[in-house]
């Protein structure tokens, strides 16, 4: 028995050793690795109910603790260093944020806006570092990327790039995938894919160069299938593919890959009123006569409502978003895939691994505000 007592109070001596060492590691890792390791905490809580006796409990833990010790150093940050990285789509949104906030913790960026002579690329100018270099580079033009690579490669010289961060996007109006133009498909995979592959292709060389990081901003939707999204999500669904295969690939050559999977956040992706002007004309231009009639032009008009509001339900504060690309661009060992925003995993694990039915049945039930019923379906009714 007393030998028994002994051992207990050993391992409860180790286990409060090696607890205060995850504890003191765990302070000085990022914030948004806590996520990671709740879950990680939830499994040995777990292991601890499920154990037929103390003593396996403490030894789960001693495991737990051993496995945190090596995961968590490889979450801290490593130094800023001159480090240079160029970001996409920087007039707006998550890219305007994230060059203001990259530079702030030291780095020298490259920031690609679709028009340097615009409001967004005057105020980077004018409130961020000599740090920040703002390009001209729309991701649709190959010689404008061409451009934009040469700037680069004059500047950083030896130091190669560090981190490419494909930011550019565009969501366009939301309606049903019959209704949306073929342009508008041909709009969104030439931005939200195309382009981010040749940005990725131009500055591989430069990441080889410094084994950097590639990190490509891609959508929730890109992963959970979204009435009114069809043009939207297939593009961010090729990216986060893309993402996952240039991941696999590029490791043999030191760069570090990871796609951001964001939830809904409030940038200027869904552009302005004159923009859903045009493409309601273009919606209702290119669409034959039947399938106009079944539709009903007041159903077609009713998608500005749903932009509009999830416009509204949309998240102000990037924080999370910022944490999370610093992260990947910064950290010892990034992880592959991001998923910032409240509803953003959770759904993202939902519609992996739920029943189908069952997913189609919630999501009908979300999407249930969307516009109503069209004008064939309605005089069924």
């Amino acid at each position: 028995m007393s030998t028994f007592s002994g051992t207990m109070w050993l391992w409860l001596a180790v286990t409060a050793a090696l607890g205060g060492i995850v504890l003191c590691k765990f302070k000085k890792s990022p914030g948004q690795v806590g996520r990671k390791v709740v879950c990680l905490v939830g499994l040995w809580g777990g292991a601890y109910l499920l154990s037929p006796s103390l003593s396996w409990g403490l030894i789960f833990f001693v495991l737990f603790c051993f496995l945190l010790c090596t995961y968590l150093p490889g979450q801290e940050f490593l130094p800023v260093d001159q480090k240079a990285v160029l970001i996409t789509g920087g007039d707006s949104g998550f890219g305007h944020a994230l060059s203001k906030y990259l530079d702030k913790l030291g780095f020298t960026v490259f920031v690609g806006v679709l028009n340097e002579k615009g409001p967004g690329a005057e105020e980077l100018r004018r409130t961020c570092s000599k740090r920040v270099s703002v390009l001209q580079m729309d991701i649709t033009d190959p010689q404008q990327i061409k451009d934009a690579h040469s700037k680069v490669v004059e500047k950083v010289q030896n130091r190669g790039l560090w981190a490419v961060v494909n930011n550019a996007g565009i969501i366009g109006l939301p309606a049903d995938g019959e209704l949306i133009p073929m342009t508008n498909y041909k709009q969104c995979m030439a931005v939200n894919f195309f382009g981010a592959v040749e940005v990725t292709k131009a500055f591989l060389p430069l990441l080889r160069k410094s084994k950097g990081r590639l990190v490509n901003i891609s959508s929730m939707a890109g992963g959970v299938p979204m009435e009114k999204m069809a043009a939207y999500s297939a593009s961010k669904a090729a990216l986060t593919m893309f993402s996952a295969i240039m991941r696999q690939e590029l490791s043999k050559w030191g760069v570090k890959v990871s796609v951001i999977q964001p939830g809904g956040f409030k940038t200027n992706i869904a552009g302005t009123s004159e923009m859903w002007n045009k493409l309601e004309r273009d919606i209702l231009d290119n669409l034959t006569p039947d399938v106009q009639e079944d539709y009903g032009q007041d159903y077609i008009l009713k998608h500005r409502d749903y932009l509009k509001f999830i416009s509204m339900c949309r998240n102000t504060d990037m924080s999370p978003v910022l944490l999370d690309i610093r992260h990947a661009v910064s950290a010892k060992r990034p992880f592959a895939f991001y998923s910032p925003g409240p509803m953003a995993y959770p759904m993202l694990c939902f519609v992996s691994f739920s029943p189908t039915s069952i997913f189609d049945y919630f999501n009908k039930k979300l999407c249930s505000f969307s516009g109503g019923m069209p004008k064939a379906l309605t005089k069924q009714a």
